[in-house]
């Protein structure tokens, strides 16, 4: 997907990054300079809520394409706190970052980077490396809307930790300028190291081990063991027993229930005829060379599995898989698919499966990436046509433990999420460009800051409208789950 820095073409109803020769770099520089124009650094920092703002409304909306019986338990969930609401409400942000002044200058964006869609995993060289790791929203759209997302998030979680707003402010515009220095690094190099860039943690700990304090090097040292034990191995043991011979999945109702519990609601064989279609179709969405390992397999065990926040209601399926030479089995994870949040802003997907809309947009951002990721669509029994994606469930994947960090803690991890950012925009937009937009200063630091506390007061206001709304009845929620 070549570079592009104005907004998208029409194509068949379609909105792409528009595909040319890639500009000279003084060329580059000018569109970067020019798109000040369009959006002054210090504009980044304002927004006002649209006199029509329905938050709660969207989310209604939202819940239409679900599954029923789930829509109160994420609703539930979002009420536990206003991060928990932050993580919740892409769709609500995306329209209020629509409605904000834009650079012009269009990536391929995460679409919900907040700081918890950030994680370390193995790479197929068995290397824990950091990374974004939830493309579940990804689309082509303008650069900052990603940077104000993950930067919003950290000041949401930062009030939830009690920091105050001087500390606050110190994380958000670390966060801020480690995106900002890295895209003008970026923007010096070639773009052949830009794609071989990746956070290797394991490099990264040997590089500062003797700048960092002993207790930091073995905190580290003690979350990448943990890492590592979060693998198939475990995923296994945790998630299925064998009985009478036979693996299973263990119920967990209503967060992981096999289908065999749900037959009251499906027709079970049915739904297995259904997920081995859809994962012989998958299979040939994969690498000949992967597909030939998948193929290895055989689904023998399905469970519904509920997910995140976010993503609660969509269709997700853990798919048991076991190889034909009796070794260790494979957890899948058959996650449903739909309609980016910024599809109605941004434009809709060149892709028509929004299955392979998600892995091109991973496939594009992520420095590396899991050896069974693909897509496919299929009909569930009684349900629409639904287009899902296939990953492992579980490889040595890890996400920073938010809750408590102090603002030292916070600020470190929001500079290693702004690098990462600012890694992935540069592999699919005009890093030069954006460089050059971003200039030498810290205006857009300080603005992006300051538009973090703003956004931050909203989150508050919109998770209270939403407490609101369950005690009137206008949205039910399910708590505790």
């Amino acid at each position: 997907m070549a570079a592009k820095t104005t907004a998208p073409a029409e194509t068949g109803g379609y909105k792409t990054l528009e595909p040319r020769a890639h500009p000279a770099r003084e060329h580059s520089v000018a569109a970067g300079k020019a798109a000040r124009q369009l959006a002054p650094l210090a504009s980044h920092r304002d927004f006002s809520p649209a006199p029509s703002r329905d938050p709660v409304g969207l989310l209604l909306h939202q819940a239409e394409s679900r599954v029923p019986e789930l829509v109160p338990v994420r609703h539930g969930r979002m009420l536990v706190s206003p991060f928990a609401y932050y993580r919740g409400a892409a769709l609500p942000m995306a329209a209020d970052l629509a409605g904000t002044r834009s650079s012009g200058l269009w990536v391929q964006l995460c679409g919900d980077a907040h700081l918890l869609n950030f994680g370390a995993f193995a790479s197929p060289e068995r290397r824990l490396v950091f990374d974004l790791n939830d493309f579940d929203e990804t689309l082509p759209g303008p650069f900052e809307w990603d940077v104000k997302r993950l930067v919003a998030s950290m000041t949401v979680a930062g009030r939830e930790n009690g920091l105050t707003a001087g500390k606050r402010r110190k994380v958000a515009f670390a966060a801020a300028a480690a995106y900002r220095t890295a895209m003008r690094e970026f923007a010096a190099t070639s773009i052949l190291d830009v794609w071989y860039a990746r956070f290797d943690v394991e490099d990264a700990l040997a590089r500062l081990k003797s700048d960092l304090p002993k207790k930091a090097v073995r905190q580290t040292q003690a979350q990448m063991a943990k890492a590592r034990t979060r693998d198939s191995t475990q995923a296994l043991a945790k998630l299925t027993t064998v009985e009478d011979g036979r693996r299973r999945i263990i119920s967990d109702p209503p967060l992981i229930v096999p289908l065999e519990e749900l037959a009251g609601h499906l027709d079970v064989d049915a739904v297995y005829w259904f997920l081995r279609r859809l994962f012989t179709g998958y299979a040939r969405t994969l690498p000949a060379y992967r597909r030939r390992l998948a193929e290895r397999f055989a689904l023998t065990g399905v469970a519904r599995k509920v997910v995140g926040v976010g993503s609660v209601g969509t269709e997700t399926w853990i798919l048991l898989m076991e190889p034909g030479d009796g070794t260790e089995p494979l957890l899948l994870q058959a996650k449903q698919a739909q309609r980016s949040v910024l599809a109605g802003y941004a434009g809709q997907s060149e892709y028509r499966n929004q299955g392979e809309r998600v892995v091109a947009g991973q496939q594009l951002m992520q420095a590396v990436g899991d050896i069974f990721l693909g897509w496919q669509s299929a009909t569930p029994p009684g349900r629409r046509s639904a287009d899902f994606y296939f990953r492992q469930l579980r490889d040595w994947k890890y996400s920073a433990e938010i809750e408590g960090m102090n603002a030292a803690a916070m600020t470190g991890y929001g500079r290693m999420c702004g690098w990462t950012l600012a890694r992935a925009h540069a592999r699919t937009g005009d890093r030069i460009a954006i460089a050059a937009y971003l200039g030498g200063s810290d205006k857009f630091d300080q603005a992006v800051a300051d538009f973090a506390e703003t956004y931050a007061d909203q989150t508050e206001r919109d998770h209270a409208a939403l407490a609101n709304a369950v005690a009137s009845g206008r949205v039910q929620a399910q708590t505790g789950i």
